[in-house]
């Protein structure tokens, strides 16, 4: 089997993961699931980008990813920290 033909296939899955973790955004019923949902899309899209940069040899998209991870990551921060202030 070709190579490219898995990246494809894993694309593909990781789009339906993406596509899960958005229902799970919208229809969250409280703001800890929301918050963990917006994280997972994070992390799926960044496979998405990691996967889309080792498909078409395009190494400059890691960077943009681990930009995005370091930015999640303070966000991540940044909403617990208020959950844990509100209650």
């Amino acid at each position: 089997m070709n190579i490219e033909v898995l990246y494809f296939l894993a694309l593909a899955m990781i789009s339906l993961g993406l596509v899960l973790a958005f229902i799970r955004l919208v229809r969250g019923p409280s703001l800890p699931d929301r918050v963990v949902a917006i994280d997972l899309v994070v992390a799926l899209a960044i496979g998405i980008i990691a996967s889309y940069a080792i498909l078409f040899d395009q190494p400059a998209f890691l960077d943009v990813a681990i930009i995005i991870a370091l930015i999640s990551f303070l966000g991540t921060i940044a909403f617990a920290y208020y959950i844990e202030r509100r209650v």
